[in-house]
């Protein structure tokens, strides 16, 4: 009798740490390029602090990249290089405008909350070993959303929005953090039950192929979702408020799987914007800037913040006027927060716009292609909600900015000046790469279970 044939060799997954550590490299040059580029066309001089910059976003990166290759060696290599190049951008577009403020430096600020959002970055690539423990904390995280984002209701106001908490010169902005753990909670609670989502209930609308789960399935999720929106209408924080929306109908459509989700969440957003838009003096403000951005011009008033962005835009042409030789800072307080990205579209042009929007779309990409390979229904929910966080943010910042949409008010993700915005955008990157570590670990037969 003939043996058996020998059993096959376990397939090994190329782990690909050298790729990204190259992208690394590449990444922190390019930065130090756009840091010696303002310089120059500024003073005609490398700035003198340009070593020091390269260096620490060079160490940071690195200890990033030791501790990924430490803890998560299966994870897409794409994700950290692109998080580390758009920050190193952000900190050189910040120093840029930092040259007509110098009596008000942010750079500086924001490279101490960029230390502190790649620290927890390595904390949570380092300590949080499956992401499937989130999920025993699912309604922890909605309770501690929920409170973060009753918290600044208690402070005053800041530009017409109460989302800050300011202490003895400190401030920090809650609902940053709260988009995180809503996002943990959805892709918790839809996971548990997305089974009564998809076959309970009966029909919402004869015209619409939907069927409504029952009260006690959605009850819970919608009432969160609601408390939410609540609390951030009365905060004016209608950007924030949109993006949980916008989170909420996307992984509702991604655990039923029916599009007529789709359909209800634009009828429902359509309703709210015009009904907050008319009823809401800030909002009301915001669309009536959007509609006619050149009436403070026609009214002798000079350009409004919009009407200068959008000149900015235009000035920049294909190619851009270069950087440090825009004019953007004309847009005023609000230059180097909500409106960088009107500095970025000066100052590089179209093309370089359209390369920091790919950098964008690859971020998301690959948030997307992690979570629908892996098995679990958890992982799958929380990594498109954690990409689809950054997609909206995105496209409601830069539709602000370029007059596409009313100003919401937001960061743009690690390009803006912004503590909270910058620490939680690397925890979500620390997230993303813990779970396309899973994704990809699941398929090869020699790592470890």
């Amino acid at each position: 009798m003939a043996d058996p044939p020998p059993p096959l060799p376990s397939a090994r997954l190329a782990r690909r740490r050298g790729i990204e550590f190259t992208l690394i490299v590449v990444a922190v040059l390019l930065s130090v390029y756009g840091y010696c580029a303002v310089g120059l066309a500024r003073h005609g001089t490398v700035p003198p602090g340009a070593a020091g910059y390269g260096a620490g976003l060079g160490v940071l990166a690195l200890l990033a990249h030791v501790a990924v290759r430490l803890r998560a060696p299966y994870a897409d290599p794409l994700l950290l290089p692109i998080a580390v190049l758009l920050n190193g951008l952000g900190l050189v577009l910040i120093y840029r405008l930092d040259l007509e403020t110098p009596g008000d430096p942010a750079a500086p600020i924001q490279l101490i909350w960029s230390t502190l959002g790649v620290a927890l970055f390595i904390v949570v690539v380092l300590f949080l070993r499956d992401h499937r423990v989130l999920q025993r904390y699912t309604y922890v995280s909605v309770v501690t959303a929920l409170a973060l984002l009753l918290l600044p209701i208690l402070f005053p106001a800041v530009n017409g929005a109460r989302i800050w908490i300011r202490i003895a010169g400190f401030s920090i902005q809650p609902g940053e953090f709260a988009k995180v753990l809503l996002a943990v909670f959805f892709a918790g609670y839809l996971a548990a039950n997305r089974n009564a989502l998809t076959h309970a209930g009966r029909p919402l609308l004869g015209f619409i192929r939907l069927q409504l789960p029952t009260g006690r399935v959605l009850g819970p999720i919608v009432t969160v979702w609601l408390l939410s929106v609540l609390v951030l209408v009365l905060e004016r924080d209608l950007g924030t408020s949109l993006l949980f929306f916008g989170l909420f109908v996307i992984l509702l459509y991604i655990a039923t799987g029916r599009t007529g989700w789709i359909a209800v969440g634009l009828l429902l957003a359509c309703a709210g914007a015009m009904a907050v838009g008319r009823l809401e003096p800030h909002v009301h403000g915001r669309v009536q800037d959007w509609l006619h951005p050149f009436a403070s011009i026609d009214a002798g008033l000079g350009p409004n913040q919009l009407a200068q962005s959008l000149f900015a835009f235009a000035a920049g042409g294909m190619l851009g006027t270069g950087l440090g030789l825009g004019h953007s800072i004309l847009i005023g307080f609000a230059a180097k927060s909500d409106f960088i990205l009107a500095t970025a579209g000066e100052e590089l042009g179209l093309s370089g716009l359209s390369a920091i929007f790919l950098l964008y779309a690859l971020l998301v990409e690959r948030g997307y292609r992690a979570g629908l390979a892996l098995r679990d229904p958890f992982g799958r929910l929380l990594a498109i909600g954690l990409a689809s966080i950054v997609a909206l943010q995105v496209f409601v910042i830069a539709g602000g900015v370029t007059g596409l949409i009313p100003l919401t008010g937001m960061a743009m993700p690690f390009l803006a000046q912004g503590g909270s915005s910058v620490v939680t955008n690397w925890i979500i990157v620390a997230l993303l790469i813990r779970i396309s570590d899973s994704a990809r670990s699941q398929y090869d037969g020699t790592a470890a279970p």
